[in-house]
């Protein structure tokens, strides 16, 4: 993966605890950013953590809207950022180059992979790369009501051992598993900065 190597510049100099951030380049709050495939509740999760403090504009010099907005989490402010839906971090469309430019550019304290339960298996890849991308990650296991419905069991500290990152379910919809989430979120950020 010498492609992931290159666009986040992980040969040596930029290998922070705050993955692609580096020490000294404080710009005000903590950040952070969700990613995600379309259609996994992403947009939902944002509403979720944010409330009514959002500002939607056009990523500079493109078409694709970015929805920012605030939120505290354990006494500190985060911005939030919630990117066009994306499958990799190859990119093909303008969309998933607005999200890879974000996680590049806005230097992240936290990225929130939000992935659809049920699809698992097809999402994590993206995750894979997320991680070799060296970015401060939590993997949140969203829509996990349906999954539960449909039989699925998925045994969150098996996951979380494997990957080496944080691991939550959630349901952006009824509100469920999002005072968890933001307790990881917490817990990371401290860890990590």
């Amino acid at each position: 993966m010498n492609f992931l190597k290159k666009i986040f510049n992980l040969n040596g100099k930029n290998n922070s605890c705050c993955g692609a951030r580096e020490k000294g380049d404080d710009h005000g709050g903590k950040k952070i950013v969700i990613v995600g495939s379309p259609n996994v509740g992403k947009s939902l999760l944002f509403n979720r953590l944010t409330g009514s403090y959002v500002t939607v504009s056009n990523y500079p010099g493109t078409t694709v809207e970015v929805s920012r907005g605030k939120t505290e989490i354990g006494g500190r402010t985060f911005d939030v950022i919630d990117t066009p839906g994306t499958y990799s971090l190859f990119v093909i469309t303008e969309e998933e180059r607005v999200a890879r430019n974000i996680l590049l550019s806005e230097k992240p304290d936290v990225v929130l992979h939000v992935v659809d339960s049920k699809n698992l298996e097809r999402m994590l890849p993206f995750t894979l790369q997320l991680i070799e991308a060296r970015l401060p990650l939590i993997l949140v296991l969203n829509i996990i009501d349906e999954a539960e419905k449909i039989g699925m069991k998925i045994d969150f500290q098996y996951l979380e051992k494997e990957l080496k990152i944080p691991v939550t379910g959630t349901n952006s919809t009824s509100g469920q598993g999002i005072d968890i989430l933001k307790g990881r979120i917490e817990e990371y950020a401290r860890k990590i900065c």
